[in-house]
């Protein structure tokens, strides 16, 4: 099982620093166009859709990376008080209830809304009309990275309450 669990973490890792790199690229777009309109008066017409879709991309795909090493926003004001079992027994109640609900309707609407978007082959309303499918596949896909490191995150939780191993 510590294989698996190795695994999935192994595979968000390697997606969420090369996925990362995805930030450069937007910041060298985002400062080419600021040259291109300031200097030179020239505006492209492409550059707002692509640093667009490329930050969407970049959101998505990285949240399961950013779960893996508990970057995520949380209001843990009143759990730190707590010990550490009470907060992995808060944390496991927590995914039961609120993560994999969501991350399981967020992977089902994301195929459903990806889908849609692949048949009418849809594209953006902007000036450069860049196809969306290829990004609404983005949604589903990262819903799937994070309902895997979820379930390694939940699992090594539960372990920890039954064993006492400590390997998150």
């Amino acid at each position: 099982m510590e294989m698996i669990l190795d695994s999935i973490d192994n595979i968000n890792e390697w997606i969420g620093k090369i996925c990362s790199w995805s930030v450069i690229v937007i910041l060298i777009l985002v400062v080419l166009e600021v040259i291109k309109r300031k200097i030179f008066n020239a505006p492209s017409l492409w550059n707002l859709d692509v640093t667009t879709h490329l930050y969407g991309f970049h959101f998505m795909i990285v949240t399961a990376y950013t779960l893996k090493h508990d970057r995520h926003v949380k209001i843990d004001v009143f759990s730190n008080k707590f010990s550490e079992k009470t907060r992995t027994i808060i944390d496991i109640i927590s995914f039961l209830l609120f993560f994999f609900p969501f991350s399981f309707v967020l992977l089902w609407e994301g195929i459903k809304f990806a889908s849609k978007s692949w048949v009418m082959l849809e594209t953006g309303w902007g000036a450069f009309h860049m196809p969306l499918y290829p990004l609404k596949t983005v949604i589903p896909l990262a819903a799937f990275l994070l309902i895997l490191q979820g379930f390694v995150i939940f699992t090594r939780k539960l372990q920890y309450l039954i064993k006492g191993d400590r390997h998150v």
